[in-house]
């Protein structure tokens, strides 16, 4: 840790003491919260608002607006985990598992991470190129300004101004409320569903209900979160007397995030309402498809909220990406650090936004195969980082007081389970298209 990076954080730490010993507790939550609205927000990202979009237009208003929030919640329990890891141990999720379980472990953890990061990452870009389409915009164009955007916001050398501005786009993602208002749904219709999960799919579970389920567990919980959350818990200084204030910053995001994903399902209703085929619609197609139910001002910023999805989720998954990197390899991997004192960290940031930005600029590449890939990958390594994650919340010698108490290992081991099964159906559907329940 370098004295940039030290004194940069000791600042931020004045300010929170300042405020606590003042009382002024709006102030508080407002220094301490950014890390869980970002990482729930960033997972609202380009292919989860689009898996959210195929839900509310092949169904409708019925059993995934309640099945959304049940993810969330699920989401909210893992990475609550993440808030104490990072506060107690001062250390980030790669360097926690390299120091418990060994370099091989670590490496292992960090080499998945960046594989299924990148490839991810070329699915924002997918998502900002098809959100650009609706405005005639060329990807030679969206992707080098999305870019630029993205590596803009690490110029100021401070976490603390990165935060800040990542979140402002962020909060951008809950254009999609408005979005909704405009669609003028049944909004009893609505209620009912939260309180009957129904209407069910025609035909149960059969195979394309069941990979729409699936998706939108992949669109709420992957491991990227993780080491996001975790990496940015450390970078920001929390410790253990803010882990009530860290909780309370992701259940915040989490409630926001579920907003914007239920609004996006209620905003899409009218194309299945009206019988419209959009089983394999972009970003694109479903602003023009909704244009004549919600208007000019209500396909343009859906085609706008597509295009933040995805430049904030890249935002933060390069982050992740470099913070693990730098854990791993014992380099300095702070924001708070400018370029040549964070060199690697800054490099390994650097490159996979631009490979990645590069890659769908590639004449003929098989994107849509990386989409379908993506998903895939996403749902099946999130029962190992689970598994990493339960082990080391309940190392004593690391947590102390603060590890999981039984019932939250009872709470965090059925969600692995049931991810571990959402995981294995969702492989068979992959591998079998017939295959159904």
């Amino acid at each position: 840790m370098n004295a940039r990076e030290n004194t940069s954080r000791a600042l931020d730490r004045w300010k929170v003491m300042d405020a606590k010993t003042k009382g002024k507790y709006a102030r508080l939550l407002w220094l301490l919260i950014g890390p869980g609205v970002l990482v729930m927000l960033g997972e609202n990202d380009a292919p989860s608002m689009l898996s959210y979009s195929a839900s509310g237009s092949q169904y409708g208003i019925g059993v995934f607006l309640p099945f959304v929030v049940l993810t969330f919640l699920m989401a909210f329990v893992v990475q609550e985990i993440t808030v104490r890891l990072g506060a107690v141990s001062k250390a980030g999720h790669a360097e926690l598992i390299y120091k418990r379980f060994g370099r091989f472990w670590g490496n292992f953890a960090m080499i998945d991470l960046i594989f299924t990061n990148f490839l991810t990452l070329i699915t924002e870009f997918v998502g900002v190129v098809a959100g650009a389409s609706y405005f005639h915009i060329s990807k030679f164009i969206a992707i080098p300004v999305a870019i630029v955007i993205i590596l803009l916001a690490y110029s100021f050398r401070r976490y603390w101004s990165w935060e800040r501005i990542t979140m402002a786009l962020a909060l951008f993602n809950l254009v999609f409320i408005p979005i909704a208002v405009l669609a003028h749904p049944d909004w009893s219709a609505v209620g009912k569903s939260f309180l009957t999960f129904q209407p069910f799919p025609a035909g149960g579970l059969n195979n394309n209900n069941l990979v729409i389920f699936l998706s939108d567990i992949g669109a709420t919980i992957t491991p990227w979160m993780l080491f996001f959350q975790q990496g940015a818990v450390t970078d920001k200084g929390l410790s253990k007397h803010d882990i009530r204030h860290g909780q309370l910053d992701t259940l915040l995001g989490a409630i926001l995030a579920t907003l914007a994903a239920v609004a996006c399902i209620i905003a899409t209703s009218p194309l299945f309402i009206h019988h419209m085929n959009s089983a394999s619609f972009g970003a694109a197609q479903f602003a023009q498809a909704l244009q004549p139910y919600i208007g000019r001002t209500g396909s343009t910023l859906f085609a706008l909220g597509i295009m933040e999805a995805g430049l904030v989720a890249a935002t933060a998954i390069s982050t992740s990406s470099a913070y693990a990197y730098g854990e791993v390899q014992r380099k300095n991997h702070s924001l708070n650090s400018s370029f040549k004192e964070a060199k690697s960290f800054y490099l390994t940031l650097f490159a996979i936004v631009l490979v990645a930005g590069g890659i769908v600029l590639i004449p003929h590449f098989p994107l849509e195969w990386v989409v379908l890939i993506v998903n895939v990958i996403a749902v099946l390594t999130m029962p190992p980082a689970l598994g990493f994650l339960l082990l080391l919340v309940n190392d004593k010698e690391i947590m102390g007081e603060y590890r999981n108490k039984a019932w939250a290992n009872t709470l965090a081991i059925s969600i692995g389970v049931f991810i571990c099964i959402a995981g294995i159906l969702y492989a068979l559907t992959a591998i079998f298209p017939n295959f159904t329940l």
